[in-house]
């Protein structure tokens, strides 16, 4: 690699890590805030959103309306996606454990991978398939357990994330010189939209709204920022992999604050993606620094 192509991958991981940070707090929020999941996705959305339109107009200054039309139809498609699979994520959290929505969010590098395949012609070696049919085997572990624990319904949405944000994954990425800062924020607005008819946004406390408002600046907010700008800078499967740190980090933060040990047959197909993601990043690395 060139030393400048070196550098814009460290920065990239850099900023896909600190997104893994922020994203990873969200079962912890979700534990703490006694609300309903709509009324909690709501105002995330809307502070998440208000974060990410500071964003905007401090980076852009007199140029918003340039920046806005620059996203294009892959803009709103990300939008769209973003919005949805927010809605998905914090109800499976709701209708599953911690450690079963994580584990089925490992799975996404894999998910992106095939997703990037198709769209943009980003070819993955045997190595990654390798990861990714180990990663289905650990997934179906996990899935069994499920079926018996009465959670099937969470995580089955907390699939459909998987493939929602792997898709925002392949289009920021194959629109590498466009800012897609207005369409995360767009995104979180949209959330609020959607779960506005179900949700009671005047029934919290100014407690719970001070909680929410740090729910949706420091995870949401801060999350998608630093996954819109640290994207374009790495491969989209590399970006998801670097995703991964969410699952350790989410059920550490919950584990410690509220202990909610996960169970035996969860850990166990955690262990098989995690293992095949760390495989597929220890065997890749050296490949590329070759190339």
């Amino acid at each position: 690699m060139s030393p400048s192509r070196t550098r814009q991958a460290f920065v990239g991981t850099a900023l896909l890590a600190a997104s893994a940070v922020a994203y990873s707090s969200a079962g912890f929020y979700t534990r703490l805030i006694d609300l309903d999941a709509w009324t909690m996705l709501f105002w995330r959305g809307v502070f998440g959103g208000l974060y990410l339109t500071g964003m905007l107009l401090w980076r852009e200054q007199g140029r918003v309306g340039r920046a806005v039309r620059a996203i294009g139809r892959d803009g709103v498609v990300i939008a769209l996606c973003s919005a949805l699979a927010t809605v998905c994520f914090l109800n499976a959290l709701r209708l599953s454990t911690v450690a079963d929505v994580q584990v089925i969010d490992a799975t996404i590098p894999f998910v992106t991978a095939g997703i990037a395949w198709l769209v943009i012609g980003e070819r993955e070696d045997w190595v990654t398939l390798g990861a990714t049919l180990a990663a289905v085997v650990g997934v179906a572990v996990m899935m069994g357990a499920a079926a018996s624990g009465g959670r099937v319904a969470g995580n089955l949405l907390a699939f459909g994330m998987a493939v929602l944000m792997s898709l925002v994954l392949v289009l920021i990425r194959r629109n590498p010189g466009i800012s897609m800062l207005p369409a995360v924020g767009l995104s979180a607005f949209l959330c609020a939209l959607i779960v506005l008819p179900f949700a009671r946004p005047l029934s919290v406390s100014g407690q719970e709204l001070l909680l929410l408002a740090l729910f949706g600046i420091s995870q949401f907010g801060l999350g998608l920022l630093l996954l819109a700008s640290g994207t374009p800078l790495v491969s989209a499967t590399r970006g998801a992999l670097i995703g991964v740190l969410q699952t350790p980090l989410g059920t550490l933060w919950v584990w410690l604050a509220f202990t909610e040990t996960p169970g035996s047959t969860t850990l166990a197909g955690g262990a098989i993606v995690i293992a095949a993601v760390v495989c597929d990043i220890a065997i890749r690395r050296p490949q590329e620094a070759i190339t």
